[in-house]
């Protein structure tokens, strides 16, 4: 499923993401569920992979790491483009991990890369204009 999504890259404060585009139904729900360590590696000029999902509209609703087998973190981001909750989980929990309040998009990658790149609750997350269209 990977292989055909498309992918762009999100920028947080001095950081870059490539992520595939989660933007229909099934994508959102199948999400990173089965993907593996090796298909979240690091691309060759060591950008990170990742996956950010679009919603049309404003939502509160938890994620959880059913069928996931690896650690993420997921930032919930406003339609702003501030982040307003992030969270690390562990794999195959399927307790929700829920946002502080209401998110557009949200962006998972691998476990403790935003503690590690320094990126916290209220940085701007850099959305290409031409995904955000999708979204809309």
């Amino acid at each position: 499923m990977l292989d055909a999504m498309p992918t762009d890259t999100v920028r947080i404060n001095d950081h870059e993401f490539r992520v595939w585009i989660a933007d229909d139904p099934q994508e959102v729900t199948q999400g990173l569920m089965f993907v593996t360590k090796e298909q979240m590696s690091p691309l060759p000029d060591g950008t990170d992979r990742g996956m950010l999902f679009l919603f049309d509209y404003d939502r509160t609703t938890g994620f959880w790491m059913r069928n996931t087998i690896i650690p993420l973190d997921i930032a919930f981001i406003g339609a702003d483009g501030a982040i307003v909750t992030i969270h690390t989980m562990a794999p195959l929990v399927e307790q929700s991990y829920w946002p502080d309040g209401p998110y557009r998009y949200a962006l998972e990658v691998n476990a403790n890369l935003f503690s590690e790149y320094g990126i916290r609750k209220g940085d701007q997350v850099q959305i290409p204009e031409s995904v955000l269209k999708k979204a809309r």
